[in-house]
């Protein structure tokens, strides 16, 4: 996803943009959305505490390379002031750090995904990965001097996103970042921008063997997918949550497609369950547990900022749906 920086430079006219694909989408939108975080806090992740506790993550802003959030009940979120990324990796810029996600290893202990600009890397992106302690704020520190995914010659990967399945299996999520058409990152119109899955092991941080490819855009999502998100449902569904359009585009949005097996193949819903209307513009980033708790950013303060939204979704057998 981009950043403002980034936003900047591509221009303000970009909003509102030109509506680039005609969609299908609910005649009526149920369930309840609401302003989470009024600050811009784009691309938010969350993680449950031990206590209880929700901890929200987000893209650099406030001063900030990673943002924190923290909520008792998930409805009332306080914004942080500490740092959670306070160290940088050898192959990272300062600039643009990007949609992290953190999870809680079965020994207790944190790890953060997270994108970052390389050095050297005409502006492309890389994922890392930094490990905290028991306490979810972090300081997260990074594990490693090179990037856990980092295929530059296909415009860089970011968005990425932790998965454990039921047996304990780990894997991670993410998009390899060659954006052509309107939203440009060094591919040309209908490049592939593929979401993978790779599996690690139970660190959290080690990979194991080579990923997979699991979606890819099509013409009726504009000139990408990206922010994927994988959840399990309770009858054994894997949902993989995911946006298309450029992040400045009206038409960007929170899509899903689900399979019975983690490697799919996965079934696109082919709507938007999240997108604009006269209450959201350009929403996305949505990360979403398997009990349905969600939460995404949309543009707000007149589109001069991406807000965090919270909402609830029915995981339900047939259709997901906003409760």
């Amino acid at each position: 996803m981009l950043s403002l920086s980034r936003f900047a430079v591509l221009g303000l006219s970009l909003i509102p943009a030109v509506f680039s694909s005609p969609l299908y989408r609910p005649s009526k939108r149920g369930g309840t959305i609401a302003l989470a975080l009024n600050t811009d806090f784009p691309d938010p992740a969350f993680v449950q505490h031990t206590d209880g506790s929700w901890y929200a993550f987000g893209t650099n802003s406030n001063g900030k390379r990673i943002q924190v959030a923290h909520s008792t009940d998930f409805e009332s979120w306080t914004l942080l002031q500490d740092e959670a990324l306070p160290t940088l990796s050898g192959w990272e810029t300062e600039v643009n750090h990007w949609a992290p996600d953190v999870i809680r290893r079965s020994d207790g202990k944190y790890v953060m995904y997270y994108s970052a600009e390389y050095q050297g890397g005409n502006g492309h992106h890389c994922i890392g990965i930094a490990l905290g302690g028991d306490n979810p704020v972090g300081p997260y520190i990074p594990v490693s001097n090179s990037p856990f995914a980092c295929p530059l010659d296909q415009g860089g990967a970011i968005d990425a996103a932790g998965f454990e399945d039921e047996d304990g299996s780990r894997y991670v999520v993410y998009k390899v970042d060659g954006n052509g058409g309107d939203c440009v990152n060094g591919g040309t119109p209908g490049t592939s921008t593929p979401i993978m899955l790779q599996p690690v092991q139970e660190d959290g941080i080690t990979s194991v063997g080579n990923p997979t490819k699991i979606l890819d855009r099509d013409e009726s999502e504009g000139p990408l997918v990206e922010a994927p998100y994988l959840t399990k449902t309770s009858d054994g569904k894997y949902v993989l949550f995911y946006s298309s359009h450029c992040f400045n585009d009206p038409n960007y949005d929170v899509r899903y497609a689900t399979a019975s097996s983690i490697t799919g193949p996965y079934t696109k819903a082919g709507f938007s369950l999240v997108y604009t209307d006269d209450k959201l513009y350009g929403p996305g980033g949505a990360t979403v547990d398997a009990e349905g708790r969600m939460l995404f950013h949309g543009w707000c303060n007149n589109n001069s900022m991406r807000c965090m939204y919270a909402a609830n979704l029915d995981l339900g057998d047939e259709r997901i749906a906003l409760a």
